[in-house]
């Protein structure tokens, strides 16, 4: 299933970008509750593992993948076998620390755990057949920007797949109030209020094609939208 490391994208991705000054806070924050992000339950299993599912169902082990916002590689683990190679990044070392624990524990030949940032990655144009982006595009500083990398970084007729939590969807208290106020006291990000609408304009504009929207949530109001586009082959 694996290709050899000459042909690979995993093997001859350009090395990733410094993260931006801006950027430093965000990752300084990711890097203190790694330990913590890691050791956590999933607060939907049923939920995830139906992402899972669709997830496989769209991937095959011919095709070269990327992963943005990976943490510490639970799903990159689980989601490598059916490719040919998976590069999983993340923004935060300490992340991607506990990642290459996880990976050393499981052997996987064809995945690799690499930090990156989703706003400056360097990956190359047209490298990979998917990209995948879970619980992370509200939390880039710009979407159309890292839309627009995350598009070029994809072959003709690839697929970004994301599962993304649309914050204007909630009661307003919570993206408008409570979440400014965890900020203050440095237990949330910097976080993106948009909707599905908003996100699928995002992706129109970059010329993504949307080809499904769904929620897999089953566990009262489900704000997350997995939503899979494709670039025009």
């Amino acid at each position: 299933m694996s290709s050899s490391p000459a042909m690979s994208p995993v093997a001859n991705a350009a090395p990733a970008a410094a993260v931006p000054a801006s950027g430093t806070a965000r990752v300084r924050f990711w890097d203190r509750i790694a330990p913590k992000y890691a050791a956590d339950s999933i607060a939907d299993l049923a939920g995830y593992e139906t992402t899972l599912r669709r997830v496989q169902s769209l991937l095959s082990p011919s095709q070269d993948v990327l992963e943005i916002g990976c943490g510490t590689g639970s799903t990159a683990l689980r989601m490598a076998p059916f490719t040919r190679s998976l590069l999983a990044t993340d923004v935060s070392p300490a992340m991607i620390a506990i990642a290459h624990q996880r990976l050393a524990a499981q052997p996987t030949p064809h995945l690799r755990f690499e930090v990156a940032d989703a706003d400056a990655m360097a990956f190359g144009q047209g490298a990979y057949d998917a990209v995948l982006a879970f619980n992370v595009l509200h939390l880039v500083s710009d979407l159309d920007a890292a839309l627009a990398l995350l598009a070029r970084a994809l072959r003709p007729g690839g697929l970004l797949i994301s599962k993304t939590p649309c914050l204007a969807e909630m009661n307003p208290l919570v993206p408008h109030v409570a979440v400014p106020l965890m900020r203050a006291i440095g237990m949330a990000p910097p976080v993106l209020c948009f909707s599905e609408q908003r996100l699928h304009a995002a992706l129109a504009q970059q010329g993504l094609q949307a080809v499904c929207a769904e929620r897999h949530g089953t566990r009262g109001k489900d704000i997350r939208a997995f939503v899979v586009a494709r670039k025009p082959g």
